[in-house]
């Protein structure tokens, strides 16, 4: 049993661990999931690990034993426009509620939430777990679905906006993003509340 595993197994509960990916971009939607993968899987997932640790060959692999084995999960997203108008915390928790959607008439679970902050507005039992991707089985299920699907979805936009190279950077601030956003101006996938984006002009 790995260490992220043994977290876990302390709890009595059935648990569901949630956690999010693209707080931090400046283009693309926020992504959450939620995950329900309990012991009887753990033997199948030894190398499961925070996203951000993990290459993207390694997250797809994962991805689709959990599609195999038919884990059940649910994703949620919110979009830059969204981010925009209610603020990247606010947005962060829209998906994550949305992503959890699939678990709410499920009877004495407990959420495992990513980060320091519970989800407001929440119909489940939840606690916030600090740094939770790398010490929860669980949230770092959650964290690489997530990261998986926010992934698929930048490479997709990418054909949309190929001036940018969304498929490259997914959206996050890289010296060459910010090149094209100066030359370019914004596409609606942007969101022109953060601080590169800002008072651009909107690429129709």
């Amino acid at each position: 049993m790995t260490n992220l595993q043994k977290f876990d197994a302390q709890f009595k509960s059935v648990l569901i661990g949630i956690d999010e990916a693209g707080r931090g971009p400046l283009a693309g939607p926020v992504v959450a999931a939620a995950v329900s993968a309990g012991p009887e899987f753990y033997g199948l997932f030894k190398d499961v690990d925070d996203s951000k640790k993990l290459t993207e060959k390694r997250r797809e692999k994962i991805f689709e034993l959990i599609s195999e084995r038919k884990i059940s999960y649910g994703v949620g997203f919110a979009s830059s426009a969204e981010i925009d108008r209610i603020n990247i915390l606010q947005a962060t928790f829209l998906a994550m509620r949305r992503a959890a959607q699939k678990f709410a008439r499920l009877q004495n679970a407990l959420v495992l939430v990513d980060g320091n902050r519970e989800i407001n507005n929440f119909p489940l039992p939840q606690t916030a777990v600090v740094d939770g991707d790398a010490k929860s089985f669980s949230i770092a299920m959650a964290s690489i679905i997530a990261k998986v699907y926010r992934d698929r979805y930048m490479k997709t936009i990418d054909a949309l906006y190929p001036q940018y190279g969304f498929a490259a950077h997914k959206g996050y601030g890289c010296a060459a993003h910010i090149d094209a956003i100066n030359k370019h101006g914004a596409c609606k996938e942007h969101r022109i509340t953060f601080g590169p984006v800002r008072n651009r002009e909107l690429f129709i």
